[in-house]
């Protein structure tokens, strides 16, 4: 007579083992648990039918046999044990060789929700190399969440849209020298807006737990480039041709090229200590560079706007309101942009010492 087999899907922690049984209408389930056996047996619907189902599992180290919890439920049985030493498996079972029927429950080892102590972490955290060699032998491949694979693409897209554009400027200044100052916004400009208008799923991506950190950062960077780039800069056609513009372009395509690398290693967990260096370090040129070429922009655009009045309305109008563009720039310049300078910079400076911190005092005492 074949013995049939359920389904039988198992997760762990440090501390604990979960076990899941995929039969339904499981109604009194024999269950023997020893120090380094699981022997389980009852009727039920699997995959073949109503039927007698049973399983052994000769575990890969020992358990707290008296330390179990079993519960049945319409859809499935679960069984939680508790291993006798604190500690990773490398896999359930004692041989190498696992039966088909034993799958790897990765839905539940993602899941904090399952983990009975606070205190206990994630095995993608604390074992990458066992989680990894555990998909591998369960899939034959690595399994990568949407949110990995989405976020490296993003980084990877983004970085090679600034890298191109820090090239052209490179080469084109190489070249042409000063001559190329008045049509560099003519040559990337359209590029650099493409590549702004993407920026803007930054702010999104706190919102949707993507990354860490608050939306307060990113969202007045990109609004600030926004303004610059979309209004100062695309509206006026005396400014494109300024060489701010170039030493604006590229003070701020050198700081993504250092950024969007640095944001890749990060979530692979590649430690590389001169890319985090220059990730909280160079900001400390690039960003006064950038500043003062925005602020340049500013002010250039505001004696503009003065002798024209573009952007401004006056009375007598049906809202009966006035509103004199060239007085918003003044207050943007002194009560919106130095705050936000000051703000970014003191951001930065905090990131740095947190980063690098550490690293600088060890060098010290050595």
């Amino acid at each position: 007579m074949t013995i049939l087999s359920p389904f039988v899907y198992w997760a762990q922690n440090e501390i604990n083992l979960f076990i899941k049984v995929d039969l339904k209408d499981v109604k009194q389930p024999n269950v023997i648990i020893e120090k380094r056996k699981i022997q389980f047996q009852s009727k039920g619907s699997g995959a073949q039918g109503y039927k007698d189902y049973e399983f052994f599992i000769d575990l890969h180290s020992e358990i707290d046999k008296d330390k179990n919890n079993l519960k049945v439920t319409d859809h499935k049985v679960d069984l939680t044990l508790t291993k006798l030493d604190k500690g990773w498996w490398p896999r359930l079972t004692s041989q190498p060789q696992k039966p088909a029927w034993l799958k790897i429950d990765f839905d539940r080892w993602q899941s904090e929700d399952d983990l009975l102590d606070e205190d206990v972490r994630d095995v993608r955290e604390d074992y990458p190399h066992l989680y990894d060699t555990l998909q591998k032998d369960e899939l034959g491949y690595r399994k990568e969440d949407f949110k990995k694979v989405y976020l490296t693409l993003y980084n990877l897209f983004m970085y090679v849209g600034y890298m191109y554009i820090v090239s052209i400027l490179c080469i084109k200044y190489v070249r042409d020298g000063t001559d190329f100052f008045p049509v560099a916004y003519e040559t990337v400009g359209q590029v650099f807006c493409f590549m702004q208008l993407f920026q803007f799923l930054e702010v999104m991506h706190p919102l949707f737990n993507y990354v860490k950190g608050g939306i307060f950062i990113p969202l007045m960077q990109v609004l600030g480039r926004f303004f610059i780039l979309f209004l100062m800069i695309g509206k006026e056609p005396r400014i494109q041709k300024m060489p701010v513009v170039f030493y604006l372009f590229l003070a701020w395509s050198a700081a993504e090229i250092i950024r969007y690398p640095y944001y890749m290693s990060v979530l692979y967990k590649k430690d590389n200590g001169v890319l985090t260096w220059l990730r909280y370090s160079a900001w400390i040129v690039l960003y006064p560079i950038g500043f003062t070429c925005e602020a340049v922009i500013v002010f250039r655009n505001l004696i503009f706007i003065e002798h024209s009045g573009k952007w401004s309305i006056s009375m007598p109008n049906s809202l009966n309101f006035t509103f004199h563009f060239a007085t918003f720039l003044r207050i943007f310049l002194l009560f919106i942009m130095i705050p936000s300078i000051y703000t970014l910079m003191s951001h930065m400076y905090k990131a740095r010492k947190q980063k690098l911190g550490k690293k600088i005092r060890k060098i010290k005492r050595s």
